[in-house]
C-alpha cells in the first residue's frame, strides 16, 4: 500500500498540481493586496469618495443588512478575476510563443536519392494528367 501511495504522489501531474496550489495561494495574496491597497482606493477616489461598505446599510430592528459590503465583495471579485484573466492571458501568450519557436524546426534536408525520387514522382504525375 505504501508503494502505491508513493507512486501516486510521485506522478508528474500530482506534483504539478501541488506546485500550482502553492503558487496560486501566493498569487492570491499579491492580487488581494493589489485590490485592497491600490485599485479599490482608486475606484473610491474616482467615484467621489464613496465607501460601499458604509453607504448602503439597511437597519432592520437590531440587525443590519450590509448591501454595501456585498457590493464591495462583488467588485473585489470582479477585479481579482480580471487580474487573474490578464495574467493568464500573458502567460499563455508566452507559452504559445515558445511552442511556436519549438515547432518551427527546419525540415530535414533530403539526400540526393530522395530528391531524385521526388522528381521522378512529380514527372510521373505530370504525364498521367
Amino acid at each position: 500500500m505504501w508503494k502505491e501511495f508513493k507512486e501516486f504522489i510521485m506522478r508528474g501531474n500530482i506534483l504539478d498540481l501541488a506546485i500550482a496550489v502553492v503558487i496560486g495561494a501566493s498569487f492570491n495574496a499579491i492580487v488581494t493586496s493589489l485590490v485592497e491597497n491600490i485599485i479599490t482606493p482608486l475606484i473610491g477616489v474616482m467615484a467621489g469618495g464613496i465607501d460601499f461598505t458604509n453607504e448602503f446599510v439597511w437597519e432592520v430592528g437590531n440587525e443590519s443588512v450590509l448591501f454595501g459590503s456585498f457590493i464591495q465583495s462583488v467588485i473585489d471579485f470582479l477585479i481579482i478575476a480580471f487580474s487573474i484573466f490578464m495574467a493568464l492571458k500573458v502567460i499563455n501568450k508566452y507559452i504559445l510563443r515558445k511552442k511556436e519557436e519549438v515547432a518551427e524546426d527546419p525540415a530535414p534536408e533530403l539526400d540526393t536519392k530522395e530528391e531524385l525520387l521526388k522528381e521522378i514522382r512529380d514527372l510521373l504525375k505530370k504525364e498521367n494528367t
